[in-house]
C-alpha cells in the first residue's frame, strides 16, 4: 500500500484526535516500520489494518465509519493535488464511471506499483451507475467515502446503496442514483 495513504491517514487522526492517539495506535500496533511513513514507499496493507483497529478500539468508532471519514480526508487532497484531474469531469457519474480506466492510470503513472482495487461498470445512464468494486483488501467504505465526497464536490446529491456480494467485502456492488 502506498505511503501517502499512511501519512494522510495519520494527518486524519492527528486532526480528529490528537496527536497522543497517534502515538497510541502506532505503539499498540506493533509496525514493522515503526510508524515512520514516507508518501511514496509501500508498506504492508496489515499496518494499515492494525493502525484502523486500534483506532476503532481507542475511539470506539466502527472501522467502516472510520474509513468513511478518512475518505472524505482523503477527496480533499485529491482536491489540492490534482485539480486537474477534477476537472476533466463535468458530472459525478462520469467520473465515478470513469475509475478504472482514467483515475487508476493517472495514479499508476505517479504510483506504478499501486495495488488499487478494481471498478467495473455494469450499467450506467445519465443519473445512475451500477459498480462492482473488487479488492482483497474489502476497504469499500473508503470508496463510498470517495463516491460521497465526489458528489460534493459537483454540488450534487445521490443515493449510494452498496450490496456485499461476497460477506468478507472483497468484492462489492453499488448502486448509485443521482438525485
Amino acid at each position: 500500500m502506498k505511503g501517502i495513504v499512511f501519512t494522510e491517514f495519520l494527518d486524519l487522526v492527528e486532526d480528529k484526535f490528537g496527536l497522543e492517539m497517534v502515538d497510541r495506535i502506532i505503539t499498540q500496533s506493533k509496525l514493522e516500520s515503526e510508524g515512520a511513513y514516507t508518501a511514496v514507499g509501500t508498506y504492508s496493507f496489515s499496518e494499515m489494518l492494525r493502525l484502523l483497529q486500534n483506532l476503532s478500539s481507542n475511539t470506539g468508532i466502527s472501522i467502516d465509519n472510520l474509513l468513511l471519514t478518512y475518505a472524505e480526508h482523503f477527496f480533499s487532497v485529491i482536491e489540492s493535488s490534482y485539480p486537474g484531474l477534477l476537472a476533466t469531469y463535468k458530472d459525478p457519474i462520469e467520473m465515478i464511471a470513469s475509475i478504472e480506466n482514467h483515475i487508476h492510470v493517472e495514479v499508476r503513472k505517479i504510483y506504478p506499483d499501486a495495488e488499487l482495487p478494481t471498478f467495473i461498470v455494469e450499467q450506467q445512464t445519465a443519473n445512475s451507475l451500477v459498480l462492482i468494486y473488487k479488492s482483497s483488501r474489502a476497504m469499500h467504505h473508503f470508496g463510498l467515502g470517495l463516491m460521497n465526497k465526489t458528489f460534493e464536490h459537483f454540488n450534487s446529491t445521490a443515493t449510494i446503496v452498496l450490496e456485499k456480494i461476497k460477506e468478507d467485502g472483497t468484492e462489492v456492488k453499488f448502486w448509485i442514483d443521482k438525485n
